[in-house]
């Protein structure tokens, strides 16, 4: 296959990508506000008690019973990650970063876009130390919403600054789940440990002994679900750690080939995770009474930090990240795109949905009225890097982007 051949094939998986994840963008936003809506209407009591009404035993010491709210946190949520570890392992074998050269801006630009925002909060909460747990909220970005944004934008957002905001979160997801496994575990129970690591252990070894069915893998992750949420590593890790034991069959110009269990597994995970699972638990954590909410409560220290963060912490990282990349000659400026359409990618990466309300719900367990004030500043900090990224975008003059080039 020539070289033109093997790029338009690539270039047609990434545009499958892109349409799925911004389409799911889309909903997760329509999923957001229609929570929103139920919060702040007589419906608000039928839309709490759906949510943690119990639905379940607990399943592990320590536990609440799973509630509809449990099982979409702790439950489905694993599938989600299972699909972020697999999009990870893809791109760092056989995707846009499997090579050092293609791999140093996103991930210096992740580093840092985590960072700051990290710094941005603990500075504004100041010595309180109850606050200081959140320190992680604004540090990753929502990949299906910050698509779902530039797919409003149609071609003045073109393919390689999708790809470059696309390859950035991927990488500051693997931060955010590494910060949840180390940061968010306060009991391990050694026994269940050596259970989850025994089942990971034999999910490596049918990848090696050539076992390619998807169910094998599901099953596993299921096994390794339960054995990390009794060991008190937060359940959802082991969707991440599952994906790792995927077998990926390399296949040159085709990345969706059949014959690969971790692309068949993706491509079938992809359309629940995007069109249910993160549209379900949008519906069941943007639900913010917002009675009250005024001014005073967004410059209140917590809502006030984590705003920050999103919006001021993210652009500042991943942008002066970038640019002294570039100026440095550590990188070239993604797909020769203009500063100002890099600036627009870099506020719209403050989007820290998905993941800052995940995170939030860690850092203040049993602390409903912080969790609150934490959705406060999620919400704000990531509707203004949504609105602010958008309007720059929208009006920076359009420039044609092609093969990407050292300054």
């Amino acid at each position: 296959m020539t070289e033109g051949a093997e790029r338009e094939n690539e270039g047609s998986a990434l545009r499958h990508f892109l349409r799925s994840e911004a389409a799911g963008g889309v909903l997760l936003i329509a999923a957001a506000a229609l929570a929103l809506i139920a919060a702040n209407s007589p419906l608000a009591p039928l839309y709490s008690d759906l949510l943690h009404a119990p639905l379940g035993p607990s399943l592990a010491p320590g536990h609440e019973p799973m509630s509809l709210h449990a099982w979409i946190n702790d439950g489905l949520m694993a599938l989600f990650f299972l699909l972020v570890g697999l999009e990870i392992k893809r791109e760092f074998l056989d995707g846009e970063l499997s090579t050092w050269d293609r791999r140093r801006l996103p991930l210096i630009a992740a580093a840092v876009g985590m960072a700051v925002p990290a710094l941005a909060y603990l500075l504004v909460v100041g010595g309180d130390p109850g606050l200081a747990r959140g320190w992680a909220i604004p540090a990753a970005t929502d990949i299906a919403f910050a698509i779902g944004v530039l797919a409003l934008l149609g071609s003045r957002a073109p393919a390689p600054l999708k790809l470059f905001l696309t390859t950035v979160a991927i990488a500051d997801d693997l931060g955010a789940v590494l910060i949840i496994a180390v940061a968010y575990t306060e009991r391990l129970d050694p026994l269940a440990l050596g259970a989850a690591a025994a089942i990971l252990l034999a999910l490596y070894a049918l990848g090696r002994s050539g076992v390619t069915r998807p169910w094998v893998y599901l099953l596993g992750t299921a096994l390794l679900w339960y054995a990390v949420l009794q060991s008190g590593v937060h359940a959802t890790v082991a969707g991440v750690l599952a994906a790792s034991a995927v077998p990926l069959i390399r296949t040159r110009a085709a990345p969706d080939s059949p014959d690969s269990p971790l692309h068949r597994l993706e491509h079938g995970l992809a359309p629940w995770v995007a069109f249910l699972i993160v549209p379900l638990f949008g519906f069941a954590n943007a639900g913010l009474a917002l009675d009250g909410v005024g001014l005073a409560a967004l410059l209140a220290p917590l809502p006030l930090a984590v705003a920050a963060g999103l919006f001021l912490g993210k652009q500042a990282g991943i942008f002066g990240a970038v640019w002294l990349a570039v100026r440095t000659g550590l990188a070239g400026r993604p797909g020769g795109a203009s500063w100002l359409q890099i600036y627009g990618v870099s506020v719209l990466c403050g989007i820290g949905f998905t993941m800052s309300l995940f995170i939030g719900a860690l850092a203040f367990p049993g602390d409903p009225a912080r969790i609150e004030e934490a959705k406060i500043g999620i919400l704000a900090g990531s509707l203004l890097s949504a609105v602010v990224g958008f309007l720059v975008l929208r009006f920076a003059p359009p420039r044609r982007i092609s093969a990407v080039r050292r300054d």
